[in-house]
């Protein structure tokens, strides 16, 4: 508990420990202390997922390529979206990826707290270590998933741009917005067990509000603002614009659409590291 207070000595000598505010009360530096803690159980938790499967790491490509087959017969083939003057297939594969690293953080994330409750009633370190290290887990499937969309670039012959060179920003913006949106579920889930089931749901909800099967230029002109303010928007378009070099054509520019998600994406993460942190003193006794 004293890492959660200051402490300032009196003119009598006597030691006052008082809360501290604002980002002191973050201690956000034990992050850097505790580094080896979120290297050790980021691994375990990519470990843990492909034990004992016949199959392995071929799951972080079967997923994408599966999900891509999916939205590409229900929005290419029957509801005939465009994709931009490119093919369906890479299309919306391009936009799989990043939705699929921002769904898994999500859903690993958001039951992180309960997924680890041994270790939060045993022993102390920052419990911020749990869900960023959910979330930092989905980046090794990303790689792996990302070998295919090099394939399907060589196959359709869409040579990369100089765009390429943005791309470890949009997946930072990526793991930005679940770990913001991941620390709010993962502490309201140790209140509420409800959230474990609302959890599918909601990921469910946002892959159609998002522009993972289609285009942002399909949603109409005065609903784009709105639409916008959903931050996987500019990633999903970021994330096209950055590897296959298209611009969505849309009333809003794409650095508008970023500029939206950066600005909500960090009003997310902000805001879910002060309540995380309001609710952490409550987690041992509650897991």
């Amino acid at each position: 508990m004293v890492k959660n207070h200051s402490a300032i000595p009196s003119k009598d000598g006597v030691l006052v420990l008082r809360p501290t505010k604002g980002w002191a009360n973050l201690n956000l530096r034990d992050l850097w202390q505790y580094r080896e803690l979120i290297y050790f159980l980021t691994w375990r938790d990519i470990v843990v997922r492909y034990k004992q499967t016949i199959l392995g790491a071929a799951w972080a490509i079967i997923n994408p390529v599966v999900n891509m087959i999916v939205l590409e017969v229900v929005f290419g083939r029957l509801a005939n979206m465009g994709s931009e003057g490119l093919p369906g297939p890479i299309f919306r594969y391009a936009a799989v990826m990043p939705w699929g690293l921002f769904s898994k953080a999500l859903a690993t994330s958001g039951r992180s707290m309960l997924s680890n409750r041994s270790m939060i009633t045993k022993v102390y370190f920052p419990r911020l270590i749990i869900p960023i290290a959910s979330v930092l887990g989905g980046v090794v499937d990303f790689l792996i998933s990302f070998l295919v969309l090099l394939g399907m670039m060589f196959y359709w012959h869409v040579a990369p741009t100089v765009n390429l060179l943005a791309l470890p920003l949009i997946i930072v913006l990526a793991l930005t917005t679940a770990l913001g949106v991941g620390l709010w579920l993962s502490a309201l889930n140790v209140l509420y067990r409800d959230i474990g089931y609302i959890l599918p749901v909601l990921t469910q909800l946002l892959l159609f509000v998002s522009p993972v099967g289609y285009s942002t230029s399909t949603v109409g002109g005065k609903w784009q603002i709105l639409y916008s303010l959903n931050p996987m928007v500019g990633v999903i378009e970021g994330f096209r614009w950055a590897v296959l070099g298209i611009t969505p054509g849309t009333v809003i520019p794409l650095w508008n659409l970023l500029a939206i998600s950066v600005g909500v994406s960090l009003v997310i993460l902000i805001s879910g590291l002060f309540f995380f942190r309001r609710m952490e003193r409550t987690f041992a006794d509650m897991v």
